[in-house]
């Protein structure tokens, strides 16, 4: 199986956790991984979120929207105000390709708004047509836990032949 995993990162958690899902994956799959790059981002954390609260859209340098060749595509965001980042956001507009895939969707945060955040980007692929999801979170505080963050994805994404 083809997968991608297509991330933000803005302080490398989200980017952790990403890695990860790559080691995991790669024992049954070709893994295929980028990291979005905003060209537009402001230094300014808390204006960073301001944007994302407004479900604002980044300038990306795109790469990979046409996504019909992976059988898996994963995507992964940090939550900021309870929603997608700005460049998570502007991928989420523009990817296509994603008719009948299954999707895995996963998120870091401080410790909220990632149902919020996951259930949107959610909402934003099924009008895509992607028809299966697989979701989990990481709170900041376990990124560096390596054993969390594999259990995590091992219950959200089995590697069995049916799952």
């Amino acid at each position: 199986m083809k997968s991608i995993i297509i991330y933000y990162s803005y302080t490398g958690n989200t980017r952790c956790v990403a890695q990860a899902l790559a080691s995991y994956l790669k024992s049954k799959n070709e893994v295929e991984v980028v990291e979005l790059k905003s060209l537009d981002e402001n230094s300014n954390f808390f204006r960073q979120a301001k944007r994302a609260f407004i479900r604002a859209k980044a300038k990306l340098d795109l790469t990979h929207t046409d996504l019909s060749s992976y059988e898996m595509v994963c995507l992964g965001t940090p939550v900021w105000a309870f929603r997608p980042t700005p460049a998570m956001n502007a991928y989420l507009n523009e990817c296509k390709g994603l008719e009948g895939k299954a999707v895995a969707l996963f998120t870091t945060s401080g410790g909220m708004g990632d149902e919020g955040c996951i259930n949107y980007m959610q909402e934003m692929l099924i009008k895509k047509g992607a028809k299966t999801f697989r979701k989990f979170s990481i709170p900041q505080g376990k990124v560096r836990d390596s054993e969390f963050i594999l259990s995590k994805i091992k219950d959200a994404m089995p590697l069995s032949p049916n799952g």
